[in-house]
């Protein structure tokens, strides 16, 4: 085998990195190096991703190697699949990042691997890769470790003291489907390696009878990635386990990942992705669980398949099915109610009921308190503005979803 330049390694391994989608930064420590040593995570802003404070930023977001023993059908890193490959050693990871850094290029680094010789051999590079950052090159930047949930789990405790998030993927949304496409995997593994992690960040949060604080444990949290259109899971199964990992597990996100057809893989795979619009309705849908209130039978009971509406968005979805709801007044409907209309965040909806305790609140308040009324004003009163018979026109829903468009042959 030819010997790889470093600059034909990081062209192979950034590549590869490509499908791992759970790499934000949000929620990390604002760790900064303006005490000694090198980088930070909250500079201002080869992958864009969030500080804490909501400016981008940019990640080194590579794989230690692409070389895996494991045949995971679904990934075009299998061990079985033909595909040029590559493997940085731990002081080749540590000379990129902080030599990218120098450059201004990135403020952290993502990193993920497939599995070499073993799961512990492959996570005690990948943490030796984090002390030498930490603790030789003094680097005080973002890294977020891809964890291998069959690794000893004294190496991921480890991992989560020197990185600011850990992400263990759940792969698939069902057991039944892990074990179709990736036999090799242990369902049950993955959630005792997630349970470990959650744990370990609730200890790291207790102080000792002294009142000293333990040492931060992946104080960004954690993270997992499901893909999603490899199996025939339906939207309501897919985000039924993604509530369960959020209350199960105090995850910070779940990513979903549309699958990618693969060159030979399995005939059990579908031969097309399923449309990118899903994955959107699923983030969606995500955020309405999680900040808006709802619950899950309430998106996905809009269609009968269980599926999401591809053409609008799920509150969108939800309001029309539940017109007997609306309009709302928005001088006097509770939060739980203004968070339903579809146009209102929960900033505009915080800003309302700020705002309304104070003076009658009118159209253009609504407006400029950065509600999409174009959405709203169906579905809202104010002062000067009633939709009148809008909210319960049969064209409603043609307002909102995309026009047709003819099909082409070619």
């Amino acid at each position: 085998m030819t010997r790889q330049t470093l600059d034909e390694k990081l062209a192979i391994l950034s590549d590869a990195a490509k499908y791992d989608a759970s790499c934000a930064s949000s929620g990390g420590t604002k760790r900064n190096a303006r005490g000694g040593g090198l980088g930070s995570n909250t500079g201002a802003g080869i992958c864009h991703s969030y500080a804490p404070d909501g400016r981008c930023i940019s990640l080194l977001k590579i794989l230690m190697t692409n070389f895996c023993i494991y045949d995971c059908s679904y990934c075009i890193n299998r061990v079985s699949s033909n595909v040029p490959r590559a493997r940085f050693s731990v002081d080749e990871v540590v000379k990129l990042t902080v030599e990218f850094y120098r450059r201004n290029y990135i403020e952290g680094l993502f990193l993920s691997s497939g599995v070499i010789r073993s799961p512990d051999a492959t996570m005690s590079d990948m943490v030796q890769i984090a002390r030498k950052l930490r603790h030789e090159e003094h680097f005080k930047g973002y890294i977020h470790l891809k964890t291998i949930p069959d690794a000893a789990p004294e190496l991921i405790a480890e991992a989560g003291l020197l990185s600011d998030r850990l992400s263990i993927n759940v792969e698939l949304p069902t057991d039944a489907a892990v074990q179709t496409y990736a036999p090799e995997k242990n369902p049950g593994q993955i959630r005792r390696a997630m349970a470990d992690v959650r744990q370990r960040r609730e200890a790291a949060k207790d102080r000792s009878h002294t009142g000293k604080r333990p040492p931060k444990f992946a104080p960004a949290g954690q993270s997992t990635q499901v893909i999603i259109g490899a199996d025939g899971s339906t939207d309501a199964t897919i985000l039924g386990q993604s509530t369960r990992l959020y209350s199960g597990y105090g995850l910070r996100r779940v990513y979903y990942s549309a699958f990618s057809p693969i060159p030979d893989s399995s005939a059990k795979l579908p031969l097309i992705s399923p449309p990118l619009q899903r994955e959107h309705r699923l983030y969606q849908a995500d955020w309405l669980l999680r900040f808006y209130g709802f619950d899950v039978d309430e998106i996905t009971s809009v269609t009968p398949d269980g599926n999401l509406d591809l053409a609008i968005d799920p509150k969108l979805a939800w309001a029309l099915q539940h017109r007997g709801l609306f309009p709302l007044d928005v001088n006097r409907a509770s939060r739980e109610l203004l968070l339903r209309v579809p146009g209102f965040g929960v900033k505009t909806v915080n800003r309302i009921l700020t705002t309304r305790r104070y003076r009658h609140l009118r159209y253009e308040d609504i407006a400029r308190m950065g509600a999409s009324m174009k959405k709203a004003g169906a579905f809202v009163t104010a002062g000067g503005w009633t939709p009148g018979a809008l909210t319960d026109s049969a064209g409603l829903r043609a307002r909102f979803a995309p026009p047709p468009e003819q099909m082409s042959l070619f």
